[in-house]
């Protein structure tokens, strides 16, 4: 809307609520734990890693600023990173690589990124010491989509809500958009739907799905921040004073590659057991419901953004970083219409 104030511009979207990761993400606004960033110098350069992080941060700068701290319910909590009992290479390799990471990310941060803390939580079977980011945060993520419907709506932008796209074809002047309901040709065509784009689109993306559950409020809850846990496959924060605990994806991913909602039996009896085993280990608890969001994953971590044919434009791929990315790209797509 920035760039073409005149413009008629329309969002169609599938769900009767926004149906995507936008509203199923379990609201971290982080970019990428210690393990998580030395694993990625193993596949990238330095220099691509800086930048991963460097648009992370970018991202999460511009959604703050676009819609504000207070509607977005931004915290700045912290982040953790626990190691598993079991997991001592891993332990020792965040250890050793700390200091390397933390000079890494001087020019992006200006400051340490990653220091230890003793477990003040009282998790079990996990090591006395946590990986501790003093920059992560959290949202509340329905909030921020309300905010943002709120501003498209006064920026005179249009959505057409339970609206499928089943095909479209792009001419010299045109696109012809098929949906569920109706046929109608648009100038442009922004695809922006991440996990569900190889529906529409032939790109190096993949549905993966992420299963989340939250508890019931629990009297006096002393746990505060942002959580991971085994190399991030699970993730766990508070809210308030309940604690939304999501992930799992590891223990079947081929299941997951799905972009079909859904929970699993597998999935949801691990995450209560880590819950009574680790993370709640002296607390009574109860769940109050579960739910799964799709993700947009692929081999590299870098975002799909870029212009498909005559009028067609997508960008895809945001690797789990929705929250920290999903601003930026949408800023940078926009940027590729003339």
């Amino acid at each position: 809307r920035q760039r073409f104030p005149k413009a008629k511009i329309l969002v169609l979207e599938k769900g009767m609520l926004p149906q995507g990761a936008s509203t199923k993400n379990a609201g971290f606004a982080c970019f990428g734990s210690l393990s998580e960033i030395i694993d990625d110098l193993k596949t990238h350069s330095e220099d691509d890693v800086i930048e991963l992080i460097k648009k992370r941060v970018d991202g999460l700068k511009l959604l703050r600023e676009t819609l504000g701290d207070k509607a977005i319910d931004y915290q700045n909590l912290g982040g953790y990173e626990l190691f598993l009992e079991s997991n001592e290479e891993l332990y020792e390799t965040c250890l050793k690589n700390q200091d390397l990471v933390n000079k890494l990310l001087q020019s992006v941060f200006k400051d340490n990124v990653f220091s230890l803390k003793d477990n003040s939580f009282n998790f079990k079977h996990i090591k006395s010491k946590y990986s501790f980011n003093q920059f992560e945060g959290q949202i509340n993520t329905g909030k921020m989509m309300e905010a943002l419907l709120s501003k498209a709506q006064k920026a005179g932008i249009k959505i057409l809500n339970n609206c499928t796209v089943k095909q479209f074809d792009d001419d010299r002047n045109s696109v012809k958009i098929e949906t569920d309901n109706l046929k109608f040709s648009t100038k442009n065509l922004l695809i922006a739907t991440n996990g569900f784009a190889s529906k529409l689109i032939e790109q190096a993306v993949k549905p993966a799905r992420a299963q989340v559950l939250i508890t019931k409020q629990i009297k006096g809850l002393h746990i505060k921040g942002t959580f991971h846990l085994d190399e991030g496959y699970y993730y766990f924060r508070n809210i308030n004073n309940r604690i939304l605990f999501g992930g799992g994806r590891n223990l079947d991913f081929k299941t997951e590659e799905t972009s079909e909602f859904g929970e699993t039996e597998v999935i949801q009896n691990k995450l209560e057991e880590l819950l009574k085993t680790t993370i709640l280990p002296n607390t009574n608890f109860e769940i109050d419901h579960s739910w799964s969001g799709i993700m947009g994953v692929g081999k590299q971590k870098k975002a799909i953004v870029k212009q498909l044919s005559n009028h067609v434009y997508c960008g895809v791929r945001l690797g789990g970083m929705g929250i920290a990315i999903g601003s930026l790209v949408g800023k940078e797509l926009a940027s590729l219409l003339e």
